[in-house]
C-alpha cells in the first residue's frame, strides 16, 4: 500500500471532478483527480451522453471554462477532420447534427480535450490523475476525512491519498457511505419535502432508470447481426405495467404527456447537417431516434470520408428498471448493473432482426456496433449512464418549490444570496425502479446555491457532482452536464480558497463577508452567478 499527500483529493472524473481539479489547480493548489475508468469525462463520455445544454448555452448561462471545454471540442474537429469548407467555419459546430444539444460528439473527441486541459497541470507536477481507480474506505477523525484508499483495477494494489479537503465527485456519491457523510436516496416524502411531485412515504430504492448507451452506425447491404442474446424473448416481451406495449419496440410514453408516442427510425437521411438547429425548448424530444443523439453527421465532412452517420442509442427502449445499481447488496446491484447491458444487447438484436421498418419489412441488419467509438470490447459504453447519486444532507436542500413554474408562477425561481452557478432544465425524471412513469414538470432557469454543496456536519468533504443536496425530484433539473461542471468548478474553487483564506466552507456559508470574498473570486474567474430575465422551457 502506497500513500500521498496533497491539498485537494478529487475522487470521480466525471464532468464534475475535471471541473473541480482545474478550479482547484487554478487557486494554487496540489491536487489528485481519480476516475474509476479509463476516460474522463464520465457522461460525456465512458457513460456516452451528449451534452443536454440549455438554448442559451452558446451566449450566457454558462462559465467560461465550460465554454472552453466546448470551443476546444469544436477546434478539435476543426484541426483533425476533413470537415466540408461551410462545416468547419460554422463557429457553432455540432459535428453530429444531433438534435439534443448543440453540441453532439463522439466521446473520445471529448476525452481528447478534456486529456488536453488537464495536461499543463500534469507536466508542472500540480496534478496527478489516477484512472481506473476506485474509493474503498476512508479514514475519518471526528468531523473530518482524513484520508481515502483507492483501489487501483489494473494491479489490485491500493493507494493512500490524505488531503485537507476531499471532493465527492464520483457518480454514486461513493465516498459518503465511506465516510459515515449523512446521505438520503431515492423519493423523499411530500411531508419531508413540501415536495407537489413527491409521493405520501419516503421511497429510498426507488431511483430512475440507469441506461447502458452503446453506438451506431449503418451499413446498408450488410449483416452485423449480433448473436442472439440467450434471455431475449424474456426483454423481447417485457411491458413494464406504464408501458403502452413491450419496452422493446417504438411505442413508449411521451416524457412530458405520458400519452403512447410511436418514434420513427430512419439510418443515415441525406440531410443537411448545418441547417439543423438544436434546441429543446422548441422541439422538447424529436421523435426521429437516428438524429435525436446522433454524434457524427457524414455530411459535414468531404464526401466519401464516411460511409455512415455514428448515432448513440439512450432511447426509452433501454431504460432498466428491474432495480437500482446501489444502496443494495453489491451482489444485487452487480446482477443489475450486468442486466441493464443485457438488456441494450436485447434491443439492438431487436433492431437488427425485428423492428419493423417504414418499407414494411423488419430489421436492420447492417446497424453495427461501433466498439472504437466507446472504447471498449463490446461496443457498449464503459459504464452506465447514472441519472441520480446519493446525496448529502445538506445546509440547503433545493425542493421543487424553489424552481417549478407551476409553484412559482411568474416570478422565475428562487434567488439564491450565495448562489455560485446557474443552470436551466425541465425537472426530468425518468422511468424509475419503483414502477413509476416519467415524472416532467416545467421549471424556471435556476441558481445553485452554495450551501447544497457543503454537508451539514462533515468539514472538509464537499459535494461535486449529482450528489448535491437536491431531492430526487429537482435532481432532475440539477443532473445535467453543465450544471455538474458548475457544481464541480465551485466545489474546487472552495477547496482552495479556504486553503489560502484559512477558512473553511461551513464559516464561508455562515459569513456575508466571506461568502462576499468567495463570489467575487468566482466572477472574477468567469462564473456566472445569476440569469438575466428569460423564460423557462
Amino acid at each position: 500500500m502506497t500513500g500521498t499527500k496533497v491539498d485537494v483529493l478529487v475522487v470521480g472524473g466525471g464532468l464534475g471532478g475535471v471541473a473541480a481539479a482545474l478550479a482547484a489547480l487554478r487557486g494554487g493548489a496540489h491536487v489528485v483527480l481519480t476516475e474509476s475508468t479509463a476516460w474522463l469525462g464520465g457522461q460525456l463520455t465512458s457513460q456516452a451522453v451528449p451534452p443536454d445544454d440549455h438554448p442559451w448555452v452558446e451566449r450566457f448561462g454558462a462559465s467560461v471554462s465550460y465554454r472552453a471545454l466546448r470551443a476546444g471540442i469544436r477546434d478539435h474537429y476543426r484541426r483533425w477532420y476533413p470537415l466540408r469548407a461551410d462545416s468547419a467555419a460554422d463557429p457553432y459546430l455540432n459535428p453530429g447534427a444531433g438534435r439534443v444539444s448543440r453540441l453532439c460528439v463522439e466521446p473520445r473527441a471529448a476525452v481528447a480535450v478534456l486529456d488536453a486541459m488537464t495536461a499543463p497541470w500534469q507536466a508542472a507536477g500540480r496534478l496527478t490523475v489516477l484512472r481506473r481507480h476506485t474509493p474503498v474506505a476512508a479514514s475519518v477523525d471526528g468531523d473530518r476525512v482524513r484520508s481515502v484508499t483507492l483501489l487501483d483495477g489494473e494491479t489490485g494494489t491500493e493507494v493512500v491519498v490524505e488531503a485537507d479537503y476531499v471532493l465527492d465527485a464520483t457518480e454514486i456519491g461513493d465516498l459518503l457511505p465511506l465516510t459515515g457523510t449523512e446521505y438520503v436516496t431515492g423519493f423523499e416524502s411530500r411531508e419531508d419535502t413540501g415536495e407537489p411531485s413527491a409521493p405520501a412515504k419516503a421511497q429510498p430504492l426507488n431511483m430512475q432508470a440507469v441506461s447502458v448507451c452503446f453506438a451506431l452506425e449503418h451499413r446498408a447491404g450488410e449483416d452485423h447481426t449480433i448473436d442472439k442474446p440467450d434471455d431475449y424473448p424474456y426483454w423481447r416481451d417485457l411491458r413494464p405495467e406504464f408501458w403502452p406495449g413491450p419496452q422493446l419496440g417504438w411505442t413508449a410514453p411521451h416524457p412530458h404527456t405520458l400519452a403512447p408516442r410511436t418514434y420513427a427510425f430512419a439510418p443515415n437521411p441525406d440531410d443537411e447537417p448545418g441547417a439543423i438547429v438544436a434546441d429543446q425548448s422548441k422541439d422538447p424530444g424529436s421523435d426521429e431516434l437516428w438524429t435525436f443523439r446522433r454524434i457524427l453527421a457524414r455530411n459535414h465532412f468531404r464526401p466519401g470520408v464516411f460511409g455512415s452517420d455514428i448515432t448513440l442509442v439512450n432511447w426509452p427502449q433501454i431504460d432498466y428498471l428491474g432495480g437500482p445499481v446501489f444502496e443494495v447488496p453489491e451482489a444485487e446491484a452487480a446482477g443489475h448493473a450486468d442486466a441493464a447491458r443485457r438488456q441494450s444487447l436485447a434491443m439492438l438484436y431487436w433492431m437488427q432482426t425485428e423492428a419493423p421498418r417504414p418499407d414494411g419489412g423488419t430489421g436492420w441488419p447492417g446497424l453495427r456496433l461501433r466498439p472504437d467509438v466507446m472504447g471498449t470490447a463490446d461496443g457498449l459504453a464503459m459504464a452506465p449512464y447514472i441519472r441520480e447519486s446519493r446525496r448529502i444532507l445538506a445546509q440547503y436542500r433545493v425542493v421543487e418549490q424553489d424552481l417549478a413554474v407551476s409553484v412559482r408562477g411568474e416570478h422565475g425561481a428562487v434567488r439564491y444570496p450565495d448562489s455560485i452557478g446557474v443552470g436551466s432544465y425541465r425537472i426530468d425524471l425518468h422511468p424509475s425502479t419503483g414502477g413509476d412513469n416519467y415524472i416532467d414538470v416545467a421549471a424556471w432557469p435556476f441558481e445553485i446555491p452554495l450551501r447544497a454543496l457543503v454537508p451539514r456536519r462533515v468539514r472538509n468533504l464537499l459535494a461535486a457532482g449529482k450528489n448535491i443536496g437536491t431531492t430526487h425530484i429537482t435532481n432532475g433539473s440539477y443532473r445535467l452536464h453543465p450544471v455538474e461542471w458548475a457544481i464541480g468548478e465551485a466545489a474546487g474553487a472552495l477547496a482552495a480558497h479556504c486553503l489560502t483564506a484559512g477558512t473553511e466552507p461551513h464559516q464561508v456559508t455562515a459569513d456575508e463577508r466571506r461568502l462576499a470574498d468567495f463570489r467575487a473570486k468566482l466572477t472574477a474567474d468567469g462564473v456566472e452567478v445569476g440569469w438575466p430575465q428569460i423564460q423557462p422551457y
